[in-house]
Parts: C-alpha cells; structure tokens; sequence
C-alpha cells in the first residue's frame, strides 16, 4: 500500500509541476505592460547591500539590543546529577 501512495504522490507533483510550466508563458514577460517604466538596474554591488548586508546588519543590531538590555537574572549553571552522587558518595 506505501508503494500506491509514493506513486500517487509523485504522479500529482509531476503532473502539478508539468502544468504550471505549461501555463506560465516566458514570452509574455518581454511583452510591455501600459505605463510601465522600469528604472536602471542594480550593480552587483547594490544587489548584495540590498538583499544581503542590510538584512544581516539589522539582524545584528537587534540581537545586540536585546542582549544588551536583557533584564533577567545572571543565569549560574545548575550542577549535574553525576556531580551530586559523588559528593554523596565521598560523604
């Protein structure tokens, strides 16, 4: 029976992935839409600030703010139970 459902389930996302490669129409995206003005692409440069170094800036940032102003208590590590039998042990 799990080799009916492997078939059914590779059969639908071939058939899913086969259909939407047929309806999507590269061709089309040459086409002009009304009113469309595209401005000047970006560099490489502008390309990997915008979508890489941004994010990753303000990803550290805010790690660093909560850091910072982290109001909890200093956390001590608590003894493991090998620990406690052997001081028992040696009591």
């Amino acid at each position: 029976m799990d080799k009916k459902n492997a078939l059914r389930a590779g059969a639908l996302a071939a058939g899913t992935t086969l259909m939407m490669l047929l309806m999507s129409s590269p061709a089309l995206a040459l086409t002009r839409d009304d009113g469309d003005d595209p401005g000047p692409g970006l560099s490489v440069v502008q390309t990997l600030g915008l979508y890489v170094l941004i994010p990753l800036a303000l990803f550290a940032i805010i790690a660093g703010l909560v850091m910072a102003l982290d109001k909890s208590k200093i956390r001590t590590i608590k003894p493991s139970a090998d620990a406690r039998t052997e001081a028992k042990a040696k009591a």
